[in-house]
């Protein structure tokens, strides 16, 4: 964020190679390397960087140095002296480097000055310039916030990255319908009804509704299903809603709950528990003893919440806090969010970041691009000063439209909060490095099990999934130094004419097929092809789910694309499939059997489990959307009136497929072995 310093840019070039040679350096998902989706040829540049740092210091005018700084020169003399952004493109014209300045001239001219000492990343990323772009703006606040969006859509290499830049979920209390209900909401807010958050996680906000719903009774079920109930459901036999629905509580009661609710999330849950407090002697005292022990678990489920949430203060009303800390070249920065008075929960961040950065500057670009799409709160706490702390708050000032205060505490239960971040950032950090270490050495010992000629920096993963072949799906997961590289799987939608059911050789044949090739020859658009095709690195090690016919396949395919290098290994399930006693296959080799216990063996289980689960989730989705379009018809046996009864019964069809055989047997006309076949449609294990 910090343009001044142009030491936020670059980090190690670190990028998978042109061809399939054996070792190629992956992505490390906690390291401060460059992301390999956008890196360029930076080998060579690594090659040429004494080169390089010797001609800055010589100035001699030849070799790539000299031709990005008379890049720059260029777009110098036509820059304007106002404030704006800068892109800087390589000759392929893929941006390295997204800044901000005050006066772009002014700033372009520090890059342009031969003889001005740079550090090397800094020399790089002049050397890989072959053209600038500038955005002028209306104020430096402006170019801030573009800069911000830049970054976060165009993923320079030579900038300070956040990721894992998931949405944070919201509470929501619906305001469309006359019974209001309670969700879990993520994305834009344009449904109608009141939005409490953000909570750092899905399951804090689940946990916080089910305690919610349990204090004041409100419905969490759908529209159509709340129209289509005439008895209450099993919510409502547990005591976790109040049966709006067939009428077990009037408008009146229940607009009373909706109020208790919104009041809780508003943050006066002392006044909602004094009443209900009230509320719960008075009916003791007047021997209604039902309606007492109502009122006693609607307060111990209040508590539930307010326990959960651990920490609370009690002058921070609406807050963020951010702590960052810095460990063995790895950066962590930990957010809490407190809204209301109450924790909402925290979240651990490790950006992409150049070893040689310090914490100001990492947390100074990671501050504007985490709130490019989210709204600020009033107050944002730092554990660290950085240099354009005013400019950071002006920008959110106007992006929230409500003045916005960025402050580094130095007493007080602001700085407790800081520091009770800044514990959780360092923990998370020890436990990423922890992580990082064991997963060091399961992939060493991997490489020694297995005879291979390195350890692998980067594994892929197989898998296909189907049901008597409609819906096929295969999938691709990712290990690397330091873990799964959720970002880079990749399914595939089998497309193959022709193909013959359940033909699990010509499913991975099309996979793999359809992945190298894409290696082998990319495409010199970068938008071109589907984003299911579009991983750029080479793997070090292939694993395929399946026996010696499934390596032969494979090894088929890799030799037939000139890949014959590129180990492949094969893993076969036990015994009915019994864990610890897969078999493993790799080619020319004898047939490998490790012990039950065998940390290796724990690890391949592991990946291979990883890439069933998510193979099996993308082909549920795709049934799923079969069964949307093609509806309850396509269960044999089940006709439109039957169809009838279980909406009619049910409400919607994600209902039905939730529900137990018990609960399908109580649907008015259909037999119990009709509940049977509905349920084992749904639930039939793929394969």
């Amino acid at each position: 964020m910090n343009d001044d310093k142009t030491a936020r840019s670059a980090a190690d070039p670190h990028k998978a190679r042109p061809g399939p040679a054996p070792d190629a350096p992956q992505q490390d998902m906690a390291s401060p390397d460059l992301d390999p989706a956008t890196a360029g040829a930076e080998e060579d540049e690594e090659a040429l960087l004494p080169e390089i740092v010797e001609e800055a210091t010589d100035a001699v005018a030849e070799g790539p140095l000299a031709h990005g700084h008379a890049a720059i020169e260029n777009a110098v003399r036509l820059a304007p002296t106002s404030p704006g952004v800068y892109r800087m493109l390589n000759a392929t014209s893929d941006v390295l480097y997204v800044g901000k300045a005050k006066n772009v001239r002014k700033r372009l001219s520090s890059y342009a000055r031969v003889n001005a000492p740079q550090p090397a990343r800094i020399l790089r990323m002049i050397a890989a310039t072959a053209s600038v772009e500038i955005i002028s703006t209306s104020t430096e606040t402006e170019a801030l916030l573009l800069e911000a969006n830049l970054i976060k859509q165009l993923r320079p290499r030579f900038n300070v990255q956040l990721r894992d830049d998931k949405s944070f979920p919201y509470i929501l209390i619906t305001g469309d319908h006359w019974a209001p209900q309670i969700l879990k909401h993520r994305g834009a807010q344009s449904r109608a009804g009141r939005y409490f958050g953000p909570f750092a996680s899905a399951g804090a906000v689940n946990r916080t509704i089910t305690a919610l719903q349990r204090a004041f009774l409100i419905r969490s079920c759908t529209d159509g299903f709340f129209e289509s109930r005439t008895r209450p459901c099993l919510l409502y036999q547990i005591r976790r809603c109040a049966g709006p629905c067939t009428g077990e509580i009037d408008f009146g009661g229940y607009t009373e709950l909706v109020r208790e609710a919104t009041d809780f999330l508003s943050g006066r849950s002392d006044l909602v528990k004094k009443q209900l407090a009230r509320e719960m002697e008075k009916a003791s005292h007047e021997l209604e003893f039902e309606t007492a022990a109502l009122y006693r678990d609607r307060l111990a489920a209040l508590a539930a919440i307010q326990s959960q949430q651990g920490i609370n203060p009690r002058t921070v009303k609406e807050a963020d806090v951010f702590a960052i800390h810095q460990e063995g070249g790895y950066s962590c920065v930990e957010v809490f969010f407190f809204r209301t008075g109450q924790n909402w929960g925290n979240r651990a961040y490790f950006p992409r970041a150049e070893k040689s950065f310090t914490p100001e500057e990492v947390l100074s670009s990671f501050l504007a691009q985490f709130y490019d799409d989210k709204p600020p709160p009033r107050l944002i706490l730092l554990s660290h000063d950085i240099e354009e702390r005013g400019l950071l708050a002006d920008a959110l000032s106007v992006k929230a439209g409500l003045k916005v205060e960025v402050s580094v505490p130095q007493r007080g239960e602001k700085k407790e909060l800081v520091a009770h971040a800044l514990v959780n950032a360092r923990e998370a950090l020890g436990r990423r490095l922890a992580d990082t270490a064991t997963q060091a050495r399961l992939l060493e010992a991997l490489a020694t099990t297995l005879g291979l000629p390195q350890t692998p920096k980067r594994i892929e993963v197989y898998d296909n999934s189907h049901i008597q072949g409609t819906n096929a799906v295969g999938a691709m997961i990712v290990a690397a130094a330091d873990g799964f590289v959720k970002s880079q799987y990749r399914k595939f939608n089998i497309k193959s004419e022709g193909l013959t059911p359940g033909d699990d050789y010509a499913m991975m044949r099309e996979v793999l097929q359809r992945r190298f090739k894409r290696l082998l020859a990319p495409p010199a658009d970068d938008n071109a092809g589907t984003a299911e095709d579009a991983v750029p690195q080479w793997p070090d090690l292939v694993i395929i789910d399946g026996g010696r016919g499934q390596l032969n396949a494979a090894r088929e395919i890799l030799g037939g694309l000139g890949l014959a290098q590129i180990s492949l290994l094969a893993v076969a399930k036990g015994p009915d499939r019994d864990a610890g006693r897969e078999t493993l296959f790799m080619p020319e080799r004898e047939a490998i059997k490790l012990e039950p216990r065998d940390p290796v063996l724990y690890f391949i289980q592991r990946l291979r489990d990883e890439a069933h689960r998510f193979v099996i989730g993308s082909h549920r989705k795709l049934r799923k959307k079969d069964i949307r379009e093609a509806g309850l018809q396509e269960i044999p046996g089940i006709g439109p009136s039957r169809k009838r009864a279980l909406l009619h019964h049910f409400g919607t069809l994600k209902e039905i497929e939730r529900a137990s055989i018990a609960d399908l047997g109580k649907v008015p006309g259909l037999s119990a072995e009709s509940a049977r076949r509905i349920f084992e449609f749904f639930h039939t294990q793929t394969g």
